[in-house]
Formats: structure tokens, C-alpha cells, sequence
């Protein structure tokens, strides 16, 4: 059954056109970070004022700086220091801060009867708070009555303990990431080299005008098409553990075997191979040397 595809064209071309499509993500999360401010001689600060307060050392959360303010007279003249109230000001530069809140009076009784207003999990109709500029500030001016706060267990040893968590609100742009990888240069040969010297793990042996050299099959395979016919191919010695090699002098045949193993390419000094591998055909021929094939001896 044939396929017919339909697609739209570019709006003010006059022929359909193929299309590349791109693609980016928006993120908005929040950076929380919490605060624990403890306050003692509490019967002390009683009495200092309304609209006066007492603060808890700055902290940061999500790039900006906090504090935990407590009016223990309220913070507005009309409440007659009735309430108790409790803000979680901005204390550092910023504009239009966006951000969510908690805050908790801890029950220091044990039975985890805390008082807490809090943003987090609950959809807010309006969003997160946002703070216009440094100063402003989110909290209750009547956070708690004051006469029932002095007989409840939020009060022990005449000190008050306040939780506050800020979660500060991120947004961001994601597209396509390109890495810049540097890669290395390659010491493949040098390494081939620095085993073939070594001997180690070596499973042939060219013997050469009395001399002897270890080698490794498989490195020599991959780096040389005529070692790998010699050793693997249709055409190799019945004895691939050791091959002599005739009418070389060792010097050459050392300085042959450590440039093809370290380069790649099989060659004879500046002088190249031209290899053949079809039966009936030479299997090399070496230009202007001389040399008798290693595979064919001729």
C-alpha cells in the first residue's frame, strides 16, 4: 500500500520546503532553605513597644538574604498589643522577588502541636508572594493572641522557637547543549611501540641473521595488512609462533618492525609496500630493495 504524506506549507513561499525542528524547555522551580530562630527572655522583650521588633540573623536562600522578624508588642498601633506578629523580611537588594513561605511556631511541649502558616503544598490562587524591593516583608500582624501564647506550651523556659523555610523561585531557559569535548592526540603507535619493545605478552617470534624479536600477533595484525595475511590469512605458515626471515639484516628488520607497528603502515624505510592478497597474484612487492616477500619468499 503506498504512503501518501501531507505537509503544510511555508506561510509566503510558494512550494512546500522541508522544515528543521527546534526545541527549548522553560523550568521554574524553587531554591528552598530554612531558618531556625530561637528567642530567650521573652518576658523581657515584652513591653518594648509596638511596632518594635527583635531579628534573627540573616540567612540565605536562592541568592538573597532573609531574617525573621518578631514584634512582641504586634507591629500595628489599632491591635493594642493584643497579638503577637511574625514577618520574614527581604534583607538583601532586590526587585520582585517571588517566593513561598513558612512559617512555624514550634510546641516545645514534644506533642508536635506546631502553629504553621505555610505556602508550600497548596495551590495558592494567586501565586507565589512577591517582594517588590529590600525590606519588604510576609508574615501575620496577628500572628498569635499575646495572652493566650504566655500560658501555652509554645512558651518553655521563657523562650519562643521559630521555624521559617523560604522557597525562592528559579526560572530558566533549556535548548540544546553543545559540549566541546577536547579529545586528545592519539599515542596509539607510541604505546604499540613501547609493548613491542618491552616483550610483554609477545606470542611470535621473528628470528632474523641470528637475532630474535617478540612481537604480538594481534597488534601486528591491526596495524599491517601484510603481517595479518602473514599470520592469519589463507596464506600463512603453518608455524606462526616463530617465522625466520631471510636475507635481512637484523638492524633493518628491527627498524622495519617498530615503523609499522608505531605508524600503521607497512613500509621499508621512504621506500612503500604495495600489497596484493588475490591467489595467484604477488603478495607484495617492495619498490627498489630487493627484499624477498615475507609471506611469498620470492
Amino acid at each position: 500500500m503506498d504512503t501518501i504524506r501531507v505537509s503544510k506549507e511555508v506561510p509566503g513561499s510558494s512550494k512546500s520546503t522541508a522544515q528543521s525542528l527546534t526545541e527549548s524547555t522553560s523550568r521554574t522551580e524553587t531554591i528552598n532553605g530554612s531558618h531556625e530562630f530561637k528567642i530567650s527572655g521573652y518576658s523581657l522583650v515584652k513591653g518594648m513597644g509596638i511596632g518594635k521588633y527583635v531579628a534573627s540573623d540573616t540567612f540565605m536562600v536562592g541568592g538573597y538574604s532573609w531574617a525573621i522578624y518578631f514584634y512582641p508588642d504586634g507591629k500595628s498601633p489599632e491591635d493594642n498589643s493584643v497579638y503577637v506578629s511574625l514577618f520574614i523580611a527581604l534583607a538583601s537588594e532586590g526587585a520582585d522577588v517571588r517566593a513561598l513561605f513558612e512559617l512555624t511556631l514550634v510546641d516545645q511541649s514534644g506533642n508536635e502541636r506546631h502553629k504553621v502558616h505555610s505556602h508550600f503544598g497548596r495551590t495558592l490562587e494567586s501565586g507565589p508572594y512577591t517582594l517588590k524591593y529590600r525590606g519588604s516583608m510576609w508574615g501575620y500582624k496577628r500572628f498569635f493572641k499575646r495572652s493566650l501564647l504566655e500560658s501555652s506550651d509554645y512558651l518553655k523556659d521563657n523562650g519562643l522557637l521559630v521555624r521559617c523555610c523560604v522557597g525562592v523561585v528559579k526560572s530558566r531557559t533549556e535548548g540544546p547543549r553543545c559540549y566541546n569535548i577536547p579529545v586528545p592526540v592519539s599515542g596509539l603507535g607510541q604505546q604499540f611501540g613501547k609493548l613491542l619493545e618491552s616483550g610483554k605478552g609477545a606470542d611470535v617470534t621473528f628470528e632474523v641473521d641470528g637475532e630474535t624479536f617478540p612481537a604480538h600477533k594481534l597488534v601486528l595484525a591491526a596495524r599491517s595488512a601484510v603481517f595479518r595475511a602473514q599470520l592469519f590469512g589463507p596464506l600463512r605458515s603453518e608455524n606462526t609462533n616463530c617465522i625466520i626471515i631471510e636475507d635481512v639484516q637484523a638492524p633493518i628488520f628491527k627498524d622495519f618492525l617498530f615503523t609499522s607497528v608505531q605508524s600503521g603502515t607497512f613500509s621499508w624505510g621512504a621506500a612503500p609496500v604495495l600489497k596484493y592478497y588475490s591467489p595467484g597474484i604477488r603478495c607484495c612487492f617492495i619498490l627498489s630493495t630487493g627484499m624477498k616477500c615475507l609471506i611469498c619468499k620470492t
